[in-house]
């Protein structure tokens, strides 16, 4: 691998997304900083800083299928952010963050213009279908 500038995933090793997104990042030649956000958790202010950079509000980045989500469709925005921190899981993965910006990569291929390096030719999902389909994203 080269030395590339530092990407960092939010990453649910559960979810075929993340893990789409995470080998799309080490198939443009950079080994990222994986955090385990399950694991790990969330801080308020990591969070706040993470969805400004993103352009995201709290709604916007809800993983609102997740158990947890349940009572919060009427939720603000503190009321939101609080969930977050007590369930990690609230949060929609994976958020990617690199010198070239901060973003929610849902779909994986969201994930491309923050590479360094292109991806190979060929590059497929776990599911064997190209990342970026001809013609377009």
């Amino acid at each position: 691998m080269r030395k590339a500038p530092m990407i960092v995933i939010h990453h649910n090793p559960k979810c075929g997304t993340s893990r789409n997104t995470l080998a799309a990042i080490r198939a443009s030649g950079t080994e990222p900083v994986v955090i385990d956000y399950l694991a790990e958790g969330w801080t308020r202010p990591q969070l706040l800083a993470l969805f400004a950079a993103a352009g995201l509000t709290p709604r916007q980045a809800l993983r609102a299928k997740a158990p947890e989500a349940a009572g919060l469709e009427e939720a603000d925005d503190e009321a939101l952010l609080a969930a977050m921190v007590r369930h990690p899981v609230l949060v929609e993965r994976p958020i990617v963050a690199s010198p070239k910006g901060v973003r929610l990569c849902r779909p994986p291929e969201r994930v491309v213009d923050l590479l360094e390096g292109p991806l190979p030719e060929g590059f497929t999902r776990e599911d064997g279908k190209p990342l970026i389909e001809k013609g377009g994203e």
